[in-house]
């Protein structure tokens, strides 16, 4: 949810509110909104463990009202029928974290936990989640706590580690770690996965990547925290140069079938995705190697999400089959098409890294104009298949591409070639206005769908999970102002 001290050396970059420069530097933090809302308001209260909401062949799983964003996923290796699940609250302090004992047909929900604040005013919300399960059954929730005084700014940030022992139902124990203070200096976008790898001898290692944001390259740059003991503790090192010029976003961690570590980052200095590997756990790392150049260097204000205007970044995963591909690695971005639109591009390497195919396309090519934006890529375990979710603006019906829908697109050769997609979501979602009046007052602006969606696969099936506004004025939810808004939805796709 939050966006990084990018493109601004004294002060924290922003996205919040539209922007007639499309790539300029802007005034407010992404989190912003949630900031003011909290201030004004204080949080609201917890649902509890609201039950989810079948919608078709679509699962309402949130199903509270005040709108969530930012969605993620994550699977059960040793009992694929338990998924868990995780989103930001806007109009909330803390993270909201889901579970499926059922594949995903049902799910219950449950609050993560925060820190005391930092002094006798002061407030703390969370925000950016990601989760991973070991091979025990355990699951891990990444996120980072944002440390506010009462109206007088920034006090700090820090990353979270929280682990549930019950597929996801309850968090009890939780990991702080690696506090930042100031305004300039910002932990953002942590990503985390473990090594399920049966004979890695990092086994159950869990790692988490996140861009230490900074008004300088020394203090700031690519963070990746391993640990071995189960969460309980971290060591932290850098990936990216410390000589460099430490301007990044995206961080995405995963692992290959022998426990080697990988991370790509987008580098919005260069205008690259970039690449580096570890061999040891994450103990060290090679020099960064380039993926690919792109057009779009930082962020890009779609039609559908022009407020806070998609994030570029790679998404990326290993294949850990027994198949013919076993150890390739694919990572997945957006970027600029020569139409002016955005779409989900791909490079596969076949050599760990060191050399990467020329990216290509891994949607569906159409006559008319279309957005493609907020990727996740899953490499299935056991299949190898890859698989791409998205949001897409195909089935709009405004002529603006203000419309979405999520779907999936699945390779079984390695991500080389790409079946026709598949629509995920039976009903478009609106994130501009409702019923063709704007602003909408069911729709949360500052967030809207937040950075990205996500997605797991396993033996042939995958569940994308994404932000989906469908329901946002529905009376028949019983909220209040400010109606149901943005929903966490989920499928199952096999």
């Amino acid at each position: 949810m939050t966006r990084r001290i990018a493109l601004v050396f004294l002060a924290v970059c922003a996205l919040g509110v539209r922007s007639a420069a499309a790539d300029s530097i802007r005034k407010n933090p992404t989190w912003w909104d949630k900031y003011q809302f909290l201030l004004k308001n204080g949080s609201g209260p917890s649902p509890g463990g609201i039950s989810s909401l079948a919608v078709g062949s679509n699962v309402d799983v949130s199903n509270e009202c005040g709108p969530q964003s930012e969605t993620f996923i994550t699977i059960n290796p040793s009992n694929p029928s338990n998924l868990a699940a995780g989103s930001n609250e806007i109009f909330r302090d803390p993270m909201r974290g889901y579970f499926s004992l059922d594949g995903g047909a049902t799910w219950g929900g449950v609050d993560l936990p925060l820190p005391p604040p930092i002094g006798a005013n002061g407030g703390d919300f969370g925000s950016d989640p990601s989760l991973a399960f070991d091979t025990q059954g355990n699951v891990y929730y990444g996120y980072i706590v944002v440390f506010f005084g009462n109206g007088k700014g920034i006090n700090g940030t820090a990353l979270a580690v929280a682990k549930s022992s019950d597929g996801g139902q309850t968090y009890p124990t939780v990991t702080f770690f690696s506090f930042q203070g100031g305004a300039n200096h910002f932990n953002d976008k942590p990503i985390l996965t473990v090594d399920t790898n049966p004979a890695s001898p990092f086994r159950d290692n869990v790692y988490i990547a996140w861009d230490a944001a900074s008004g300088g390259s020394t203090s700031g740059g690519l963070r990746l925290a391993r640990s071995s003991d189960g969460g309980a503790t971290f060591a932290v090192t850098r990936v990216d140069p410390p000589k460099g010029p430490g301007r990044l976003i995206g961080a995405d961690p995963f692992v290959g079938p022998n426990g080697e570590v990988y991370v790509a980052w987008n580098d919005f200095l260069a205008n690259t995705i970039t690449f580096s590997r570890s061999l040891d756990g994450g103990a060290t790392w090679s020099t960064p190697i380039v993926v690919a150049s792109k057009s779009i260097p930082f962020d890009f204000a779609v039609p559908a999400e022009s407020f806070r205007r998609p994030l570029v970044y790679p998404s990326c995963d290993a294949d850990r089959s027994a198949g013919p591909n076993r150890g390739r690695l694919s990572c997945s971005w957006m970027d600029l098409t020569s139409a002016g639109t955005t779409d989900i591009l791909l490079a596969h390497s076949d050599d760990m890294g060191t050399t990467w195919s020329s990216p290509a396309p891994v949607t569906d090519a159409l006559s008319t104009d279309v957005d493609r934006f907020n990727q996740w890529l899953s490499d299935d375990p056991v299949t190898g298949g890859v698989n791409v979710s998205f949001y897409d603006t195909r089935n709009d019906t405004t002529g603006q591409r203000f419309q979405t829908d999520d779907f999936l697109s699945s390779s079984s050769d390695g991500g080389a070639t790409f079946a026709p997609n598949v629509r995920v979501s039976t009903v478009s979602s609106n994130e501009h206005d409702c019923n063709g009046t704007f602003p909408c007052p069911g729709i949360n602006y500052g967030n809207q769908q937040g950075d990205y969606e996500g997605l797991v696969s396993f033996g042939g099936v995958s569940h994308p999970i994404w932000t989906d506004s469908r329901r946002q004025l529905d009376p028949a939810t019983g909220c209040r102002r400010p109606f149901l808004m943005e929903e966490v939805f989920t499928a199952t796709v096999q």
